[in-house]
């Protein structure tokens, strides 16, 4: 036979583009369209109906950006139409769509007249269905958002698209077209066909017997089909194809659960207004097929989502609580968003479930098992433990396939966290989750599957994501016609339950990777957007300090617990943990929101603590020092209050050109540029007193680097970074002002004030940095070198810590550049180490550097700010403030205490009756440390404490309260009964511990 293959396949492409595809809607009638604009803000349905709509045609430009405008549609079906089951009668709209990124671009939501929504328009989703008969009119509406496309091209050029302040008024889309269609099902059934055997072919191998036969059967069909009566000639078409369709696929093909999905950011490019909307639009969708295909089951995550739909569309809302009942809607995740796990603190983290679960329970009576983030940039080594404690079994992510240097190396495994927990993980080989289910998907899913020969099923999440709509009934047939065919492997429409129990089965014996997953990408998310991650911290802390204090006012004075107050603060919080929030990746608009939602809950919760301590304290002459935090500090106890005390005063006194701030523990010269020449432990009187500053550098010192990364401006620093670098080693003052040594230092456009000084107890070198920052594309880091030479650095992370190398010895190691902690780092080597606490930085490197005598050490880096011009092109411009803490002769114990002093500092309140707050709890060991304290989610008036083993080894400790109760349980984070050989009562009321490393304790003291 005449080799003739690649013309054959160019032929069959064409076919299918330019012949198949258009010939769906065999005849139509234009439909009569008019249109109204929405002044501002997106407006409900029911307000729009009386507005006045205005003749528009079609052809027209329309929206303007971050528009909405509403179009009515009105037609008379033509009499000679036949509507039956092999046509039926749609609305074809394309208010302006290209097929390319589909979910980045105008969207529509159809609305009968009555107003119920029927489904939503999409580049890739362009009809609607109608019910009408011949003769008979249609009318609806299609309200249309036209938001821009802010990545267009994936240039990364700055864009003033992402505020409204900027983004213009021209409109954007031109509306191509509006009729009424005939929908013919042969001919698209025959497109289907083609098209999923296209895409097999193209991923077989050339000498295989199965690609040719395909081949033929393609070129067969092709011949048979009437280009000018398609519809007429399909089922000839079809009939070729039979036999390639129904051959068998091979025993030892791989098993694919096609789940459907629509990954939707709660906010990114878009504001979370405008997120509201995607998920109306694509859970409208996904309802709409779920009414004709029973065997699709969707899976969608993020509370936050299902509760902005029984807020803004509570009808909608009913018809997915339908669908949940009957089992094809699933509820996946349990979190409250999908957040990002860098960044969060343990308690947050902890939050995202208990709200997220809670709501799944209370609304639907369902408890997803599966931890479902996809996308989120880097997995936290405190998650096993987390999620376990959550009451769920099974962990999914997709985004460590973005990795840029190590290719990971499971599909299904066993993740390990820093506690010893373990869960069931799985990594999607096909490499996205937004798959067409097309041939090079399920090929690649195949290829990529790490566990060949021990265990052969994965999970592919199918449908378009972000404003996309999801899954279309094009990838329904996909997965009808891959479901048994030799050459593909198999595609069974499923759920998470069912893979994950059936994926776990299959592979009992799982590999296990134990630590964080490092996304080797995205490192500058630690970084970008300082002030969204300051409000982050600040209230998480917060949100400590009002729970504790409300508690100890309601078990104290019968105050009123805020329940409803101090979850508002929570449920903002949490949504400001998505993945593209906290890390500072979306545009302007969702930076300045989540900013003033922020001071919004620091105003709120600022209130609710005054309000509290008015009622735990009275009023009078008297003035308390009150302590949030799991240590005493100055002279104040833990989780109590008390009489202010007088502190130790350090004042800076000159030696020659530099300074000297000493206490009986340091002694720091500083000099006249305002750098750290010596810090020694035990002070100028000490004998033998150790140096941390290594000979011949300096600390303390500020650095500029070039931050211009190859693609992803606010998500990335790449590794070149490091090659331009200055220092900023010139100070333009240098003072002394009471016990503050005040350094101001000019560069570029910026200005940098930093105060320094000693803590209150003489043990650590405080600083107090505040930066009026305009420079672009650039990095400001903070380095302190340090005497010490340490193999590895103790990074915080949610509830206990995580060491990471400090040297570069393997790939893995060389491309953790970048690092994320939480409060603190600590290097040490046996018997002295150094920590750097913060207030709100997430962004270290940690390495090994050389001095000048050619001796190493330890250099600790802290990243402040960022410049990126990408989707924000005014990302960090202007005032921000940060604080630090160095402490020398510091082990992990040490850190762990600096850490909550920066970020719970000593609260001071006057004018109250009384300075004296008993402790709500004691604990008698430093390493069992309690993280909150609040009363039951089930509103019971119930105590619930939450502590862990905070140094790494195992722990015994009796806690005692301050407070009277009848019994405690061990629970889990939802605060249900678990068993717990850890914990014991005591003959005298306390409650006797036993903690392993790490280990999170969760505990419900009955009233």
């Amino acid at each position: 036979m005449h080799d003739n293959r690649l013309l054959v396949e160019a032929r069959i492409a064409r076919f299918l583009a330019e012949r198949l595809t258009p010939a769906v809607w065999t005849v139509s009638v234009p439909l009569e369209v008019s249109a109204w604009q929405a002044p501002g803000e997106p407006v409900p349905f029911s307000s729009v109906v009386a507005e006045q709509f205005e003749p528009f045609v079609v052809g027209s430009m329309w929206g303007r950006p971050w528009g909405t405008t509403w179009f009515r549609f009105t037609a008379t079906v033509p009499e000679e139409w036949s509507v039956s089951s092999g046509h039926q009668l749609e609305a074809v709209i394309d208010l302006g769509f290209s097929t390319i990124m589909p979910g980045f671009q105008a969207e529509g939501l159809v609305y009968a007249p009555d107003g119920r929504v029927i489904k939503a328009l999409e580049p890739l989703n362009m009809w609607v269905p109608l019910d009408a008969a011949p003769g008979t009119a249609v009318e609806f509406y299609v309200e249309a958002a036209s938001n821009p496309n802010v990545i267009d091209g994936f240039d990364y050029q700055p864009t003033p698209l992402g505020s409204l302040s900027t983004a213009g008024s021209d409109p954007l889309y031109t509306f191509r077209r509006a009729e009424v269609a005939l929908f013919d099902r042969e001919a698209w059934e025959l497109g289907q066909d083609v098209w999923t055997l296209n895409g097999l072919m193209h991923e077989l191998p050339v000498d295989l017997p199965r690609r040719h036969e395909i081949l033929r059967a393609l070129e067969k069909a092709v011949n048979a089909v009437d280009p000018t009566d398609i519809s007429g000639t399909a089922s000839a078409g079809r009939a070729c194809l039979a036999a390639v369709l129904a051959a068998p696929p091979h025993a030892s093909a791989h098993r694919l659960h096609a789940v459907g999905h629509a990954h939707i950011d709660s906010a990114w490019l878009w504001p979370v207004r405008e997120t509201v909307r995607k998920v109306a639009r694509t859970f409208s969708n996904v309802l709409e097929l779920m009414d004709h295909n029973p065997d699709f089951v969707f899976a969608a995550s993020s509370a936050q989502q299902y509760a902005w739909l029984k807020s803004s569309y509570p009808d909608l809302f009913e018809r997915v609580a339908e669908k949940v009942r009957s089992g094809q809607f699933a509820p996946a995740g349990g979190m409250w968003v999908e957040s990002d796990t860098n960044m969060p603190g343990g308690e947050a983290l902890a939050r995202q479930f208990v709200a997220g679960k809670r709501f799944f329970l209370e609304n639907f009576g369902v408890e997803p098992q599966e931890v479902w983030l996809p996308d989120s940039f880097g997995y936290s080594a405190a998650l096993p433990q987390i999620v376990r404690a959550a009451g769920s079994e099974y962990f999914l992510t997709q985004k460590i396939s973005w990795n840029e240097t190590n290719l990971f190396p499971h599909s299904s495994f066993n993740w390990e966290g820093i506690d010893g927990t373990r869960v069931f993980t799985h990594f999607p080989p096909v490499d996205t989750y937004n798959s067409d289910l097309s041939g090079p998907d399920l090929a690649r899913a195949q290829r990529n599957y790490r566990e060949k020969g021990a265990a052969n099923t994965s999970l592919v999440p199918f449908g378009w994501g972000d404003g996309g709509g999801g899954p279309t009934r094009e990838m329904l047939a996909a997965a009808a016609r891959a479901a048994s065919l030799e050459g593909s492997p198999t595609v069974t429409l499923s759920s998470p339950a069912r893979f994950f129990s059936e994926a776990a089965a299959e592979y009992p014996d799982a590999p296990v990777w134990s630590g964080e997953l490092y996304l080797e990408f995205h490192r500058g998310t630690y970084t970008s957007q300082a002030r969204t991650k300051r409000g982050n911290r600040r209230c998480e802390h917060l949100l400590r300090e009002a729970e504790l204090w409300c508690t100890i006012a309601a078990v104290r004075s019968g105050f009123e617990y805020p329940y409803d107050e101090l979850e508002t603060a929570w449920h903002t919080v949490l949504l400001q943990q998505f993945h593209d929030i906290l890390p500072g990746s979306s545009i302007a608009w969702v930076h300045e929101e989540a900013e003033r939602n922020y001071a919004a809950v620091t105003a709120s919760l600022e209130s609710l603590i005054a309000v509290a301590l008015g009622a735990l304290l009275g009023t009078g002459s008297a003035t308390a020092a009150l302590n949030a935090g799991p240590y005493r500090v100055e002279g104040v106890p833990a989780l109590g209050g008390a009489a202010p005390s007088s502190s130790a005063v350090y004042e800076p006194a000159r030696e020659g050109s530099s300074w000297v701030l000493e206490s009986e523990s340091l002694r720091l010269t500083v000099d006249e540029n305002g750098l750290f020449t010596s810090l020694v432990v035990g002070g100028l009187s000490a004998a033998g007193g150790r140096e941390v500053i290594p000979a011949g550098t300096s600390a303390n010192v500020f650095q500029l680097f070039r931050d211009t990364p190859n693609q992803w401006d606010a998500w990335d620093i790449d590794e070149h970074y490091k090659f331009n670098v200055t220092e900023l080693t010139e100070a333009a003052s240098v003072d002394a002002v009471g016990s503050v040594l005040r350094v101001e230092r000019v560069f570029g456009k910026s200005r940098l004030v930093q105060r320094i000084s000693l803590s209150a107890d003489g043990t650590a070198v405080d600083l107090s940095i505040e930066v009026d920052w305009h420079e672009q594309q650039k990095l400001l880091k903070l380095a302190f070198p340090v005497d010490v030479l340490a193999d590895r650095a103790a990074s915080e992370i949610q509830f206990g810590h995580i060491q990471r190398p400090t040297t570069t010895n393997t790939s893995w190691d060389a491309a953790r550049f970048e690092t994320v902690a939480h409060r603190w780092v600590q290097v040490g080597e046996p018997g002295f180490g150094v920590s750097l606490a913060n207030d709100s930085t997430y962004g270290y490197d940690v390495t090994r550097a050389e001095s000048p005598s050619g001796v190493s050490h330890t250099l600790v880096r802290a990243s402040l700010l960022r410049g990126p011009l990408f989707p924000d092109p005014q990302a960090d411009q202007g005032a921000h403030t940060f604080e630090f803490s160095l402490r020398p002769s510091s082990g992990i114990s040490e850190a762990v205490a600096e850490g909550y002093r920066l970020n719970l500092p000593v609260r001071t309140v006057s004018g109250v009756g009384s300075s004296a707050v008993e402790p709500v709890l004691t604990v008698s060991n430093p390493a069992v440390v309690v993280e909150a304290v609040k009363l039951a989610e089930d509103r019971s008036g119930d105590v619930v404490v939450r502590l862990y083993e905070a140094f790494g080894g195992r722990a015994s400790a009796v806690l005692s309260t301050g407070f009277e109760y009848s019994s405690v349980i061990a629970t889990d984070l939802l605060e249900r009964p678990v068993s717990a050989d850890c914990v014991q009562t005591t003959d005298d009321g306390g409650v006797a511990l036993s903690l392993r490393p790490f280990q999170l304790v969760t505990l419900r003291f009955r009233r």
